[in-house]
């Protein structure tokens, strides 16, 4: 009975979390399906949408960090997340009122480079209050994912009935639920805990010195390229799959179980995740990358697709909690919003903007073969992800190494 006392403020804390997670990831699963549905029928082309999702996602190589840097500036940890919801807000609204490419460009610009700083912030929190709570971080970031699952099928339905204005009302409307859930629900965690503040010069200079830190760039470039590695599945595995004749309800059922994956990944594989390191993790994520998208590019029968889709937890959810891990592990607190924003910079932002933008081309040409190329950077992430556990290893022998040579002069 005292243990299960223990336990339930710790569950208490990750609920309250997660339910900032459920907030901001609803949103996503709503607008990242059909928001370009929104823009077709606002009247833009197809390589204006794709401008225009593209373009916030390559940016973020250099917002990211900069705002990491603007938000290390504050006093509490929520308030930017709080103010950047509520500009998100402001420019998701506008886009009601606007017209034309340009405009509309410049709106979901705000609003996604808003939205999508927000995440590694609140992963900043999270990760801290799950060390000193005791509670798994994957318990609230599961919250997360299932709402993703939610906004996606209860907007898909909605579309059915109301249109189009669905996508754009709906993200509104969950990034507003964010806003309040920020303000409400997230502790009011200090961004410095002891200790004076620094300036924005002294900040700025952090970006430089994890830019120069040789195993930190290792460890988000090998994880970025795995991550990076979904582009082609995220924006053509259902068009291929329906030209394998395989109806849109099985495509959508296959598409769901990937993220039930990811979510059941969170929540019960914590056990077997405290077994590996970081970097044994971020090898298996390679490991399945490689097997998951070679076979894709075979355009395998379907009963082969239901087992490949449970590597989807994986193929996204195991790099990105590693790459959280080892962020973490190799910044200290204070550093901690610049360092998670230049990691999901590279990793959403950079490489799977390129990633994204090259996909287009991939399955114009060679159809499912574009599964090979992300093979082929899941291969080289691999690589990145063998080489620091190398790195790693070395550095925990290295005391051992120092006595024995100690031992063997006084031999």
């Amino acid at each position: 009975m005292a243990t299960v006392g223990l336990l339930r403020p710790a569950f208490a804390g990750a609920l309250r979390l997660g339910l900032v997670y459920a907030a901001l990831y609803a949103g996503n699963g709503i607008a990242s399906p059909y928001m370009p549905l929104w823009f077709r029928a606002a009247g833009l082309s197809g390589e204006q949408i794709g401008v225009i999702l593209a373009a916030p996602m390559l940016a973020r190589i250099v917002t990211g960090p900069a705002l990491g840097l603007w938000a290390d500036g504050f006093a509490l940890r929520r308030r930017p997340v709080i103010i950047l919801l509520a500009l998100a807000l402001a420019a998701y609204s506008s886009m009601a009122l606007l017209d034309g490419f340009a405009a509309l460009a410049v709106a979901w610009f705000v609003a996604a480079t808003a939205v999508s700083a927000c995440s590694p912030l609140v992963d900043v929190i999270v990760l801290r209050r799950a060390d000193r709570d005791g509670f798994a971080y994957a318990t609230s970031r599961g919250l997360g994912s299932a709402a993703y699952v939610g906004g996606n099928i209860t907007a898909g339905l909605a579309l059915a009935t109301f249109g189009a204005p669905v996508a754009l009302f709906g993200t509104a409307a969950m990034v507003a639920l964010a806003v309040l859930a920020s303000r409400l629900l997230l502790p009011p965690d200090m961004t410095v805990e002891a200790g004076p503040r620094t300036d924005a010069c002294a900040r700025s200079s952090v970006v430089h010195d994890l830019m120069r830190d040789p195993k930190f760039m290792l460890m988000i470039v090998a994880a970025g390229l795995i991550q990076a590695a979904n582009a082609f599945y995220y924006a053509f595995s259902v068009l291929i799959w329906r030209e394998q004749s395989i109806d849109a309800a099985t495509a959508g059922l296959l598409w769901g179980l990937g993220v039930a994956a990811e979510v059941a990944f969170l929540w019960f594989m914590e056990p077997w995740r405290r077994r590996l390191t970081p970097e044994r993790l971020l090898i298996v994520a390679g490991l399945a990358s490689v097997v998951r998208w070679t076979a894709l590019a075979t355009r395998p029968p379907l009963w082969m697709l239901w087992p490949l889709q449970i590597l989807h937890a994986l193929t996204l959810c195991a790099p990105f909690l590693a790459s959280l891990q080892l962020t973490a592990r190799f910044t200290c607190h204070d550093d901690a919003s610049v360092a998670q924003q230049i990691n999901g910079a590279m990793a959403f932002g950079l490489l799977s903007g390129l990633a994204t933008l090259g996909s287009g081309t991939l399955y114009e040409r060679v159809g499912a073969g574009g599964y090979l190329v992300m093979s082929g950077l899941s291969l080289m992430g691999l690589a990145g992800a063998l080489e620091l556990s190398r790195r790693q290893a070395a550095v925990a022998l290295a005391p051992l190494v120092d006595d024995l040579s100690v031992v063997t002069e006084r031999l």
